[in-house]
């Protein structure tokens, strides 16, 4: 696979074991505490999981106050006897917490460590990408619980195995082609938020995910059309797209995904739809900042490195 002319991710942890110490943060938005037990009763059968009480902590729209989900964010992420961080719950409110993020990123590269979640949990990724790490973009706790066996699998996989994982299967191609280069992306909507600031990664050469959920096209139409103004299009290579849920206009006599394909087909980018990745009934795990391939006419995403070593 030819190198891509993004700044390569090479900082990588080593891979885990079964019973390794995992620590469970909430960066984001409060939780259903039922929701939680069930995903942490499948990270406890694998590993000895960590968290503090404050987790459930209730401010607003947030799980507590910035100072307490920035220490409890910092504690796991600087912590080297845990090997992985587990996000509780997107939501709201990742992305406040970035400006003070700095003086994690000499640790991180000296010890890295995993951090596993989508969609507001977006912020962070984009920020690991940014920083030269290797993030999982994957079920949040609070979904863990309600994924099936192949998605847990998968995703231990991805935290244990050395070897690149299995390919994902689109749904619908949208805009034939192939293209290769690092995956980066994520949540539409909290991708483009990040457009402007210091803690969007290059995007040079890479291939672009996105999802989301409960966008009216027009909506995603808008957002799309930020990217376009905002030159995204000019520098990604193709665009990987994961479920939209809960899109639809009551009533109109078009739909999400028509209205995606022909924002697809203005980038002239390969382009495929339908990626079991996102707020679905799905939301198989994939390496952020590993190199990918996508094959846009055949439909596949695969992947040429793991997210260990």
């Amino acid at each position: 696979m030819p190198q891509p002319s993004v700044k390569r991710i090479f900082h990588k942890p080593s891979a885990l074991r079964p019973g390794d110490r995992v620590a469970v943060v909430a960066p984001a938005g409060p939780f259903d505490r039922e929701s939680f037990e069930a995903g942490l009763a499948v990270l406890a059968g694998r590993y000895e999981v960590r968290y503090g009480e404050g987790l459930f902590a209730q401010y607003r729209y947030l799980a507590g106050h910035d100072t307490r989900r920035l220490a409890e964010l910092s504690d796991a992420l600087g912590d080297p006897a845990v090997r992985a961080v587990f996000c509780a719950r997107g939501g709201y409110g990742t992305m406040r917490l970035l400006p003070r993020l700095g003086a994690l990123q000499p640790l991180l590269t000296g010890s890295p460590k995993l951090l596993v979640g989508f969609s507001d949990i977006t912020a962070l990724h984009l920020w690991c990408q940014r920083s030269g790490l290797v993030s999982i973009h994957g079920p949040v706790v609070t979904q863990l619980g309600q994924q099936p066996a192949e998605v847990r699998a998968r995703l231990f996989e991805l935290l244990e195995s050395p070897r690149p994982i299995a390919d994902l299967t689109a749904a619908a191609t949208l805009v034939p082609g192939v293209a290769q280069g690092p995956l980066l992306g994520g949540n539409l909507s909290v991708f483009t938020r990040l457009l402007g600031t210091p803690y969007l990664p290059s995007l040079e050469g890479a291939i672009l995910l996105l999802e989301d959920l409960a966008e009216r096209p027009y909506r995603l139409d808008r957002m799309w059309t930020h990217l376009a103004l905002a030159g995204v299009f000019e520098k990604v290579r193709g665009i990987a797209l994961g479920t939209f849920t809960g899109c639809e206009e009551r009533d109109a006599a078009y739909t999400s995904v028509e209205v995606l394909e022909e924002l697809a087909r203005t980038t002239s980018l390969p382009c495929a739809a339908g990626f079991p990745i996102g707020h679905g009934e799905l939301n198989q795990p994939v390496p952020l900042g590993a190199l990918a391939r996508l094959d846009a006419t055949r439909g596949t995403l695969s992947f040429a490195e793991a997210a260990v070593r």
